[in-house]
C-alpha cells in the first residue's frame, strides 16, 4: 500500500500538472500555467532559506504557514514537503556552521536523539487529524511563536557560572569566534536534564506540524541552557537535520510527499540556506529576528483564518 501511494503521488507530477490540491480532493487550479507554481515555490523557498538559517528557526517554520496559507495545495502535502525543506536547509548550512564553530555536535546529538523519537509520534498524530484542525492549530502555534520571540530577551552571550554534571560528563562546551566583533568566545551550558525533557515535546510539534520546530530549539538552547545565541542558532540546524529526517519517513510512507511541491521547494531552500549560513557570521541577529517576526505574524493570521474557514 505505501508503494501504491508513492506511485500515485509521482503520477500527479507528470500526468496532472494543471491541477492544484485544495481540501481533500484535486480541483482545477488557477489560470496560471502549470509551471508557475513550481517556479513560485522555488523563489519563495530561496528567500525563506536566506532568513531562516541566521534566525535558527529552520525553513519549515516559515514554509508551512506561508505555503499552506497562500498556495493551492492540500496541507498534508505542504507539511510533508515542509519537513524535507527544513531538513534541506539544515543540511545545506551544516558544513559552514561546523567549520565556523557555530554548531556543536556534542550539544546537538543528545537533544536530537530524544526529539527524533517523539517526532515520529507527532507525525503519526498529525496525519490522523483533519486538515482544518491542523490548519487552525498551526495558526495558533505560529502566533504563539511570534509572542515568544517578542517577549524573549535573547542574550548574545549568556553567563553560565558553572556547568551541570550531565553537560560536564558529555563534554558539552566549546569556543567560537564571533565574526561581527572578532572576539573569541568560550561557552558552556547548564540545566541539561530539563533541556532533554523539553526537546521531547519539541519533537512532537516538529512531526505534527511539519515546521521543524527550530523556533523552539533556539530559545531552549539560548535562554534555558545558556548557549550563546549564534551557537544556539547553528546547533539548532544540526538538531533539525536529525529530527526532521525521522518524521519525514512517516510522511513518505503515507504518500504525503508530492514531488511537484517538494523538489522546487528543497532546491530553493538549499540555495538560500547556503547564503544564509554565510550571513550568520556578519549580520546582527536582531535584524533577522525582526524580519522573521513580521513574516510569521502575517502567515500565522492567514493560517488561523483559513483553518476557521474565514479566509479560504
Amino acid at each position: 500500500m505505501p508503494v501504491l501511494k508513492a506511485c500515485v503521488a509521482w503520477g500527479w507530477l507528470f500526468m496532472l500538472p494543471d491541477l492544484a490540491f485544495a481540501g481533500d480532493s484535486a480541483v482545477p487550479g488557477s489560470a496560471m500555467p502549470w509551471w508557475f507554481w513550481p517556479l513560485a515555490l522555488f523563489v519563495t523557498c530561496f528567500l525563506i532559506g536566506i532568513v531562516a538559517v541566521p534566525a535558527g528557526i529552520g525553513g519549515g517554520t516559515l514554509f508551512v504557514p506561508i505555503i499552506g496559507g497562500f498556495f493551492p495545495f492540500h496541507l498534508d502535502f505542504v507539511r510533508g514537503a515542509g519537513l524535507l525543506v527544513a531538513l534541506a536547509s539544515a543540511l545545506a548550512a551544516g558544513p559552514f556552521l561546523l567549520r565556523g564553530g557555530l554548531a556543536s555536535l556534542r550539544l546537538a546529538l543528545p537533544l536530537a536523539l530524544l526529539a527524533c523519537m517523539s517526532s515520529i509520534a507527532g507525525a503519526l498524530l498529525g496525519l490522523a487529524l483533519p486538515a482544518a484542525a491542523i490548519q487552525t492549530a498551526l495558526g495558533v502555534i505560529v502566533l504563539g511563536i511570534v509572542v515568544l520571540m517578542l517577549v524573549s530577551k535573547k542574550s548574545e552571550f549568556p553567563h553560565v557560572p558553572q556547568p551541570d554534571r550531565l553537560s560536564s560528563a558529555l563534554g558539552i562546551h566549546g569556543v567560537f569566534i564571533d565574526g561581527a566583533s572578532g572576539r573569541s568566545i568560550d561557552w558552556q551550558v547548564h540545566r541539561t536534564p530539563i533541556g532533554l525533557v523539553l526537546f521531547l515535546a519539541i519533537g512532537v510539534m516538529a512531526g505534527m506540524f511539519g515546521i521543524g520546530a527550530g523556533w523552539a530549539n533556539v530559545p531552549a538552547l539560548n535562554l534555558l541552557m545558556g548557549a550563546p545565541l549564534k551557537v544556539s542558532a547553528g546547533t539548532s540546524g544540526l538538531v533539525l537535520s536529525l529530527v526532521d529526517s525521522s518524521a519525514a519517513w512517516v510522511y513518505l510512507n503515507r504518500g504525503a510527499v508530492l514531488p511537484m511541491i517538494a523538489v522546487p521547494s528543497v532546491v530553493g531552500m538549499m540555495l538560500g540556506a547556503r547564503l544564509g549560513a554565510r550571513l550568520l557570521h556578519v549580520l546582527k541577529a536582531s535584524i533577522i529576528r525582526r524580519m522573521v517576526i513580521a513574516l510569521l505574524l502575517f502567515a500565522g493570521i492567514r493560517a488561523l483564518l483559513k483553518g476557521l474557514g474565514i479566509w479560504a
